[in-house]
Parts: structure tokens; C-alpha cells; sequence
């Protein structure tokens, strides 16, 4: 009886930090997945190359892996609640940077804006992870890594419609084609007017987040002790000699990369087809993402194994890529199956659709690879973790230098899915053979 009233007090103690922490991750992924919508906005403001406009991306998820150590050691002098609170400062003044980005029409205040957009998240993320695990029952950490993964990627459906909403409502021709056909004076003056709009979302944003820090700062958040925290003894080297985190590591490398590309290149797809929604098109992967992730929280391992499910997502993703490359540009005969039954207009080409099911397809690997690559490391465990949230520099590179320039190569977005075929036979690999090899010899 003591047992079970013990767990209902720990249970009711954790339901307001579990509150706020999920209010981070929703940030987590409306941030994140604002990208998507940003992309091709900024390639068609500023007057991109596909290539260019990839450095959105770049800039962003680059900052995870420049900014790791040094917020990592803000952390220790600070401690996980003041750090949560000073890296929602640091998104708060990164998002006002966004209004003399604006104002100037300058790409590169952009990428500085959202450099620093991506190093707040960098603090923030390794600060609240932690909290996830501690502030509930050992047994069901889990299930509340699953909730906040939910919670972040709805964010990412809401972050595209409510960039359409704010900034291209009542546009519907607000691409490079149509600029190209205005007169110099009538184009200058669409640019304005819409660049215009952009400032007050991102001002909304600044007061939020700077409201988010009072209430991490003064809501009572448990300290999280160093020694509770997961710290661990030896070298980081040490992690290097077990083959199933570093081929993890890789895996995931390849996995953000994906899921990058999935999310954010969509709607410059859509932009280079002259869809008129193209700047909500990340929607449609998050929402494929969201299914992805209720079908693991109810399915593993009641009905597949993490191994199982790793397979199928590379099997799956990999069927997607082809679909992408080779299906038709003007049927919207995936979409009528998929959700015409909904009374939902499906407006988007069958490649599009192929594209928002890579979401549904890779979902799983993230979840997946976190424990077969963790598995046996023992005191090193922190050490693994941190090779492995290395791998999200994938999100970086990938997209960048291998998306980018592939379609700038053959002058079409679509050739630029190619890049995304290996990444997933390389996690194919992983859950056929990678996470079992133990030695290097």
C-alpha cells in the first residue's frame, strides 16, 4: 500500500515539470520545423539558388555540433534549470536578429539569426533530455521519451500552417516564376510588402520565449545533480572502440540527414513545381512523423522489436526514394488514396506524397538505434550518448553537400533525393549487422 501511494505522490509531483518540459520540446519542434517553411521563402526573397537556400538548414543544425562543447560546459557552471533558461534567452534575442534581417534583406544576417536560433536549442535540448527520465518512475521513461517525441513533431505540423497563415496569406502566386514576370518596380514592391510580414511572427516568438524563461527560472524545477545526471568514468576515445555506437553514430548521421531532407527540402520541391502551398508542404511530413511515432509507442515491442522496426523504416524509406524518382510530377493519385476519402483537397503530385511518407518511413529509427547502439557500453554509456547526438551534424552536412549540389547538377530538386537512397541502405545495414559487431577485429 506504501508502494502504491509512493508511486501516486511521485507521479503527481512530476505532472508540472513533465508540463514545462513539454512546453520546450513543442519549441523543440516548432523551431525546428520552421525551417522547412523558410527555406524556400528565403530562396525566393532573396533570390536563391536551391543550393543557397539549403545553407538554412546548414547553418541551423551546424550549430548542434559547433556549440556542443561550450554549452555543454555552461551547463556544469550552471546547472540543467538556469541552462534551460539561458539557452530560451539565447533563441529569444536570435529570433529579434530576424527583423534587421529583414529590414536589410540580407541572406547572411539570416543564417546568423538562425545559427543562433540552433545553439540555444543546442543548451536547451541537453538540458531538458535529462528531465525527461528523472522527474517521473524509472519504468516509465519510455513512454515519456515517446510523449515528448510526439509533442515536438505535432509541433512541426503546426509551425509550416501558421507560417502560411502569417506571412503568405492571400498570396498564391508568390514564387520565382511569377516574380520573374512583374516589372522591376512591381517585384520590389511584393518583396517588401511580403518580407514585411515576416517581422511580427518572429517578434511573437522573441516574447515568447523570453516569458518561457521566467517560468523555467522561477517555476521550481528540481536540480538535477551532476553524479545523477549520467556521468560516467573514461576517456571519450574510450567510446571508439565499440563498433555499435560508432556505426550508430553514422546511422544517425544518416538518419537526420534524411529526415532533414524529408521535412525541409519538401517545400522547395513544391516551390520548383509551382504548387501554391508549397511553404505548408513540411505539414505533410510531420504528420506522417506523428503516425510513424503513435505506431511505435503502441507496437515495440508488443509486436515488432526495435531491431524489426529498423529494418522496415530503411526497407520503406528506401521504397519512398524510388517513388520520389520515378513517380509521376502531375498525378495526385497517391494523395486521392491516402486521404481524398477526408475531404481534404489532395493538391500535392504524387512525388510530394512520396517525399511526406519518408517521414512515416524513417520515424522509427531514432528511437530504434538509441538502445541497440547503447547496448552493453555499461560505464560508458555517457560517452556513447554523446557520440551519438553527434550524429544530428547529419542534418548539416547532408542536405548541404549532398542534396544541394546533386540538383544543382541536373537543374531539378528531385535528382537531389538520391543522396537520401544510401543513407538508408546504411541503416538497412545497421539493423541487419551493424549493432551486432562487438570488436573491431
Amino acid at each position: 500500500m506504501e508502494s502504491a501511494v509512493s508511486v501516486q505522490r511521485e507521479t503527481r509531483s512530476s505532472l508540472l515539470p513533465m508540463a514545462i518540459i513539454g512546453m520546450l520540446f513543442f519549441i523543440f519542434g516548432f523551431v525546428t520545423w520552421l525551417n522547412g517553411s523558410l527555406m524556400p521563402f528565403l530562396k525566393v526573397l532573396c533570390d536563391l539558388t536551391e543550393f543557397q537556400a539549403l545553407f538554412v538548414t546548414f547553418a541551423f543544425y551546424i550549430a548542434y555540433t559547433v556549440m556542443a562543447l561550450p554549452m555543454s560546459f555552461i551547463l556544469r557552471k550552471t546547472g540543467y534549470r538556469d541552462g534551460m533558461a539561458i539557452g530560451l534567452a539565447i533563441m529569444a534575442v536570435a529570433a529579434l536578429i530576424f527583423i534587421p534581417a529583414v529590414q536589410t534583406g540580407s541572406y547572411l544576417v539570416f543564417l546568423v539569426a538562425l545559427f543562433g536560433l540552433g545553439a540555444g536549442l543546442t543548451i536547451l535540448q541537453t538540458a531538458s533530455n535529462p528531465y525527461v527520465v528523472k522527474v517521473g518512475p524509472a519504468e516509465s521513461a519510455a513512454m515519456r521519451i515517446a510523449i515528448m517525441g510526439i509533442i515536438s513533431k505535432s509541433a512541426g505540423v503546426l509551425a509550416p500552417l501558421a507560417f502560411t497563415a502569417l506571412v503568405l496569406s492571400g498570396l498564391t502566386d508568390f514564387n520565382s516564376e511569377s516574380l520573374a514576370e512583374l516589372s522591376a518596380a512591381e517585384r520590389e514592391a511584393q518583396l517588401a510588402e511580403v518580407s514585411s510580414r515576416l517581422i511580427m511572427p518572429y517578434i511573437y516568438m522573441a516574447i515568447a520565449l523570453f516569458a518561457l524563461v521566467g517560468l523555467v527560472k522561477f517555476s521550481g524545477l528540481p536540480e538535477i545533480d551532476e553524479d545523477d545526471a549520467g556521468q560516467s568514468e573514461g576517456s571519450f576515445l574510450d567510446i571508439l572502440r565499440y563498433p555499435q555506437v560508432v556505426l550508430g553514430s553514422l546511422a544517425l548521421f544518416a538518419y537526420v540527414g534524411v529526415e532533414v531532407i524529408a521535412g525541409d527540402t519538401i517545400g522547395l520541391y513544391g516551390e520548383g513545381l509551382g504548387l501554391s502551398n508549397y511553404a505548408a508542404l513540411t505539414s505533410y511530413t510531420m504528420v506522417f512523423m506523428v503516425i510513424g511515432y503513435t505506431i511505435g509507442v503502441v507496437g515495440i515491442p508488443r509486436f515488432i522489436s526495435q531491431q524489426q522496426a529498423l529494418f522496415g523504416s530503411a526497407v520503406a524509406g528506401s521504397l519512398c526514394v524510388v517513388g520520389v524518382l520515378f513517380g509521376s510530377q502531375e498525378s495526385t493519385l497517391l494523395a486521392d488514396i491516402l486521404w481524398g476519402w477526408s475531404g481534404i483537397a489532395p493538391v500535392v503530385p504524387d512525388t510530394i506524397t512520396f517525399v511526406a511518407l519518408m517521414g512515416l518511413s524513417h520515424a522509427l529509427v531514432w528511437p530504434a538505434v538509441w538502445p541497440l547502439a547503447l547496448d552493453g557500453l555499461g560505464r560508458l554509456t555517457a560517452q556513447g550518448s554523446a557520440l551519438l547526438i553527434m550524429g544530428i551534424a547529419g542534418g548539416a552536412i547532408i542536405p548541404t553537400f549532398g542534396f544541394g549540389p546533386l540538383s544543382e547538377i541536373a537543374g531539378e530538386v528531385r535528382t537531389g533525393y538520391w543522396v537520401a537512397l544510401p543513407c538508408y541502405l546504411f541503416i538497412l545495414f545497421y539493423a541487419l549487422k551493424g549493432h551486432k559487431i562487438r570488436s573491431w577485429k
